[in-house]
């Protein structure tokens, strides 16, 4: 066991956001770490890099919400939490330009947003009336159990169609990136209990106004500043236990010693892993929990326009394929001379769930997001389309299936001396930045616990505020 031999280094197979999490938590507890990352920029699924024929650094954008704690304390942490921007306000936009925006009031939470839901000419009174009801069910707290389906639950809760098309499908796709039939109710209902109803202060929407891998750069750097080395282009290959309980990795460039490891990856890299670690009670268990998750894809287009088409900074599209707008040239708060016209007014849409647009081609892709645009911003009309890019990520995140939670396994694995992270794990949040670096915190955990330390490092939920605290 892993308890039975003094961890004096540790070594985090995985450079992304779960990776960096537990490097950062491990090396500021005084741990010597080693992380090894195949890339070339640390980040994971959620990094940047230069495209080659667009002459610019793109990503697939990531947003955050304030109940995001675990990721904002290691932005926090690396010296970076200045570099994302902070909106108390969503616009939701229909295809005819109408725009219902969603803010909060003085009023105390879960209230703190009614006035201007009440407002919002997006739905009408019975619609309003339906998600009421449905937000209700989450006061008190999310199911416990995870086998039903959201499809189900809007069913059972009476839902009407426009209330899922305009206000349960653009939140819940967007934050669960698959469809209702794929997605488990006890997720939704953590989404909208910790963002919408808990208190103001969580539902705020941050996004980053630096590329990702620039952002996760600064928690490598923090990793470095505490003794620790980050490895960039070192994939690995192999594991070998030594005689005296140790690990050795072998990588395409040579090999790395430690008494422990934390392995980073997500799902699928580790089941493509597992035939080189030794065979030993509770692998074949793994394995099965592992061959239940599935992925699911996100696509990105970038734009750069010859002038800006719309002075939002983001927007929800309603009745459209593109759920979301993003206005990078707005958010990373570019000069008037930095993008028109040389460098031109740079937009992103991200397609959630996109399924179908995997096997698009990209110029059909590209057509039908130019088509939808112009439904909400008739500038895009006259606007010249100077340059586009589209970017598949047919593995961005997996789906949380109902059930799902039965197997996503926690941080000590079937291996003495290996930790498992990756939003993958017992997390008890879905796919996204917060859950990575709540696994990356829980596994330096098992591994400060394996030495005999209580020491803990996930932090704790936003509490409740307003009438909230009546409920828990």
């Amino acid at each position: 066991m892993a308890g039975e031999r003094a961890i004096r280094n540790v070594l985090v197979v995985g450079g992304g956001i779960a990776g960096l999490g537990a490097a950062t938590a491990l090396a500021q507890a005084g741990y010597p770490v080693e992380v090894l990352e195949r890339r070339p920029y640390v980040g994971g699924r959620a990094s940047s890099y230069e495209h080659p024929a667009l002459g610019e650094v793109v990503d697939c954008q990531h947003v955050l919400l304030g109940c995001c704690t675990n990721l904002i304390h290691l932005y926090t942490q690396a010296g970076v939490a200045d570099k994302i921007r902070w909106y108390d306000e969503l616009t939701f936009l229909e295809p005819n330009g109408r725009a219902s925006k969603i803010r909060p009031s003085g009023l105390p939470a879960p209230m703190h947003s009614t006035l201007s839901f009440l407002r919002a000419p997006m739905l009408g009174p019975w619609d309003k009336l339906a998600i009421a009801r449905g937000l209700l069910g989450f006061f008190t707290g999310i199911p416990a159990d995870s086998s039903e389906s959201v499809a189900g639950w809007l069913r059972r809760t009476g839902q009407t169609d426009r209330a899922i098309r305009h206000f349960w499908e653009p939140v819940l796709v967007g934050a669960l990136n698959d469809s209702f039939e794929n997605c488990s109710v006890r997720y939704a209902g953590q989404v909208f209990r910790e963002s919408f109803l808990k208190s103001a202060q969580g539902g705020r929407l941050g996004i980053p106004a630096v590329p990702l891998s620039e952002l996760y750069a600064g928690a490598a750097r923090l990793v470095e500043q505490h003794g620790g080395v980050v490895h960039l282009r070192e994939s690995v290959e192999a594991f070998a236990q030594e005689p005296d309980g140790s690990w050795c990795v072998r990588t395409q460039n040579g090999s790395y010693g430690a008494d422990a490891i934390v392995l980073a990856l997500p799902f699928e890299q580790v089941q493509r892993l597992l035939p080189t670690l030794p065979q030993v009670a509770g692998v074949d268990a793994l394995q099965r929990q592992m061959a239940q998750f599935v992925p699911s894809p996100i696509t990105t287009l970038q734009l750069w326009f010859d002038r800006e088409i719309t002075d939002l900074d983001h927007a929800v599209l309603l009745d459209t394929t593109i759920q979301w707008l993003f206005h990078k040239s707005r958010i990373r708060g570019f000069a008037p001379d930095e993008f028109a016209p040389a460098r031109g007014s740079y937009l992103e849409l991200t397609i959630s769930a996109s399924k179908a647009q995997l096997k698009m081609e990209r110029g059909e892709i590209l057509q039908n997001a130019l088509q939808e645009l112009a439904l909400f911003f008739p500038k895009v009309k006259d606007a010249k389309l100077l340059k586009s890019g589209i970017l598949k990520e047919a593995r961005a995140t997996f789906s949380v299936l109902p059930g799902l939670d039965a197997a996503r396994p926690g941080n000590v694995s079937p291996w003495p001396g290996i930790f498992l992270a990756g939003d993958w794990t017992a997390t008890d949040w879905p796919s996204t930045m917060e859950g990575a670096v709540r696994s990356g915190y829980l596994a330096a955990e098992a591994v400060v616990r394996a030495n005999g330390s209580p020491r803990k490092f996930l932090q704790p939920d936003l509490p409740a505020q307003g009438l909230m605290r009546l409920f828990g």
